[in-house]
């Protein structure tokens, strides 16, 4: 009798499971789909329609990589360099030299030090990475990975190669145009830049140590970097997607494939901090070089510095003013021939208040040329209105 009694406990007990886990079985299938159809479904989130950018699937990236790598070149540099013999020339031995330029330097095998008139000459070799822009046969790389070249060879993605010819440069934003004789080429698809938000997918392709069409990813990590040491004078856009010494010129990319950045610089000493510059700035850089042959730089001729309570105090202005101290006026000047002082603190342009030098850049790049700008300036105590005229950049930021 108990064995019986035990027998049913056991069978109604099976039974009782069997019924739940059945149960859980078709809930699931009714209110959670299959992964594969849950990628047609709306998602909850607010991203883009693009079905790349909402879902990451497994081969996004790949395929981001295939279609925007036919359009990434490579770009290999020689220059000749002139040394003059001896074992210190310019106060380093020949090893460092080799090192630094990364060549096999000639030199004779009496190096005891007596000083020479001769000079060995040698070739330095570089590389970086650019994209085309135009099917004509127009690329975009750096300044920095063209300037100064003797001979420039582009190599695309199928192999061919072309001799460069740079058409256009700006030092003042590292950009240059660099064109080959090719036509029907594959060009890449512009992006902009100032959609870009910090936490967006990043790609970069390029030719870092000459490890042609390498990919990597990562995210946008900030935006607005403006990195001194560098001599940037660009706003540049942060990422982590490893960038390595050959990758400067090269895109880029968001999760659609879209250019929104040049890759330009990384951080020495860190990891996976590199820099680009923004697709936006560029883009308007690239237009006035084609149309123009030349780019229309605002330019007022003012050093500025941020104001804080003490130089506030020291310049005899209330301690709660807000603005930007005029720390230098360039010689012939447009804000020179304005009636700006050393001293003056901009409160506004234009109406437009401003808190920093970034704030003042802003609002003058905005701007042409020959257009005329409304400025406040509090001068000891008191508010003083002035108009500038907007000049041209005198030149070319000076190259070493």
């Amino acid at each position: 009798m108990k064995k019986s009694m035990r027998a049913f406990q056991i069978l109604v007990l099976t039974a009782a499971f069997l019924a739940v886990a059945l149960f859980g079985w078709f809930a699931n299938q009714l209110l959670c789909p299959s992964v594969a159809s849950s990628l047609d479904t709306k998602p909850s989130v607010n991203v883009s329609s693009s079905p790349a950018s909402a879902f990451l699937t497994k081969n996004v990236i790949s395929h981001i990589a295939e279609d925007a790598g036919k359009c990434v070149v490579n770009i290999d540099t020689k220059q000749s360099v002139s040394i003059p013999d001896g074992p210190f020339s310019f106060g380093l031995p020949f090893k460092q030299f080799q090192y630094f330029f990364g060549e096999r330097l000639p030199f004779d095998n009496d190096i005891s030090g007596q000083e020479s008139k001769k000079e060995h000459k040698f070739e330095s070799r570089g590389a970086g990475s650019g994209v085309i822009i135009r099917s004509d046969g127009y690329v975009l790389t750096n300044n920095h990975v063209v300037r100064k070249a003797d001979d420039i060879e582009v190599t695309l993605s199928d192999g061919r190669k072309f001799k460069g010819k740079v058409v256009g440069r700006d030092s003042f934003t590292d950009l240059a145009l660099v064109k080959i004789d090719a036509n029907k080429l594959p060009i890449i698809r512009f992006g902009k830049s100032e959609r870009v938000k910090p936490g967006d997918w990043a790609i970069a392709i390029g030719n870092p140590s000459g490890l042609d069409h390498t990919v990597t990813f990562g995210i946008i990590s900030a935006l607005g970097r403006s990195i001194n040491a560098l001599g940037s004078n660009v706003e540049l856009i942060q990422t982590d997607a490893a960038i390595n010494p050959g990758n400067s010129g090269g895109p880029l990319l968001n999760i659609d494939g879209e250019l929104i950045g040049l890759n330009t610089a990384i951080q020495s000493g860190a990891q996976n901090i590199g820099f680009a510059i923004p697709i936006d700035v560029a883009r308007d850089v690239v237009d006035q070089l084609l149309n123009k042959g030349q780019i229309d730089r605002p330019y007022l001729g003012i050093y500025m510095q941020d104001l804080d309570q003490k130089l506030a105090k020291s310049l005899g202005v209330p301690a709660d003013t807000k603005g930007v101290v005029i720390a230098k006026l360039s010689d012939d000047s447009p804000a020179a021939g304005s009636g700006l002082k050393l001293g003056d603190v901009i409160t506004r342009i234009d109406g437009t208040e401003v808190t920093d030098g970034k704030s003042v850049q802003k609002i003058v790049r905005k701007h042409k040329p020959g257009d005329k700008l409304n400025v406040l300036v509090s001068r000891s105590g008191s508010l003083v209105a002035t108009e500038v005229k907007v000049g041209d950049y005198p030149g070319d930021v000076k190259e070493d």
